[in-house]
């Protein structure tokens, strides 16, 4: 499995498998066919409802624990934010079952998110979680948070797929130490992905489906991707996408396809901030 290297030197492997939106009583068997088809980044977030049945998927597997890379994240906190955080890790972290993370994440840009950070700082200097990061973050709040912070956040899981491609969010990215990761990367089917004519035509001549070329053009491009399924065959296709390379042409006719603008919703428009900011999590 190809790697990334974190802004702290941490190894991250470049493709995973994510659980959203998977219930939780078929998340248990999906991770653990996941882990037997090769997949060893897992993702999985307090919000999801679901980390207790990723947690005995990882505790049956048989894999050992220094060859997984296990990320949760951080719901909004109330205040205090700092203490709160806390809390809310050592429930995750009781919940998956484990001593430690390899990546914990801030899920969304609001509330106290300094008190938050500095809370996931203090986590991170006791090792109880190797790297820490955010998602959902535009550039200007990532920046702010860059500057006016002691440590850089590793990792920013954002939307990313064909329709929205982030490229120069990417390289500002890349300039602060920053690595990409995609939510989203099949847009969830929207726009008619799984049968552009585009993506379609370049599966065909490495004969790949659609969801292989997308997997493969974002791995090509550094970025990380966790793919969900719960089908076995699904998976074990979408882990098989490093035996070709996308060239420079079809990569340039990728791109064309991007519209710029998200296919869900924006973290910046105020309903969207009132919705999210005020969703609290039970237990």
């Amino acid at each position: 499995m190809q790697q990334v290297t974190l802004n702290n030197g941490v190894a991250m492997p470049i493709l995973g498998f994510g659980v959203y939106q998977i219930p939780p009583e078929q998340t248990e068997q999906a991770v653990s066919e996941a882990l037997a088809a090769g997949y060893r980044l897992l993702d999985t977030a307090a919000a999801y409802g679901n980390e207790g049945a990723v947690g005995r998927a990882v505790k049956n597997s048989g894999v050992p624990r220094e060859e997984l890379f296990v990320t949760t994240k951080l719901w909004v906190q109330d205040a205090p934010a700092q203490d709160n955080t806390l809390r809310a890790f050592e429930t995750s972290l009781n919940k998956l079952g484990l001593d430690h993370l390899d990546l914990y994440l801030m899920h969304q840009p609001y509330g106290d998110v300094y008190g938050q950070w500095r809370a996931m700082e203090k986590l991170q200097r006791e090792g109880r979680t190797r790297a820490i990061g955010v998602a959902n973050f535009y550039p200007d709040r990532l920046v702010d948070l860059i500057l006016n912070n002691e440590i850089t956040p590793a990792v920013n899981q954002i939307e990313t797929h064909p329709f929205f491609q982030r490229a120069a969010y990417q390289e500002l990215m890349r300039e602060h130490g920053v690595q990409i990761q995609s939510w989203g990367g099949f847009a969830e089917g929207r726009n008619d992905l799984f049968t552009n004519p585009l993506l379609s035509e370049i599966g065909a001549q490495y004969g790949k489906s659609v969801a292989q070329v997308v997997l493969r053009w974002l791995t090509q491009r550094g970025v990380v991707a966790i793919p969900k399924s719960v089908r076995a065959e699904r998976m074990a296709e979408n882990f098989d996408v490093f035996d070709f390379d996308l060239t420079d042409d079809q990569m340039a006719a990728i791109a064309t396809l991007d519209t710029g603008n998200s296919l869900f919703f924006d973290h910046r428009d105020p309903e969207i901030v009132s919705w999210l900011a005020k969703r609290r999590l039970d237990g």
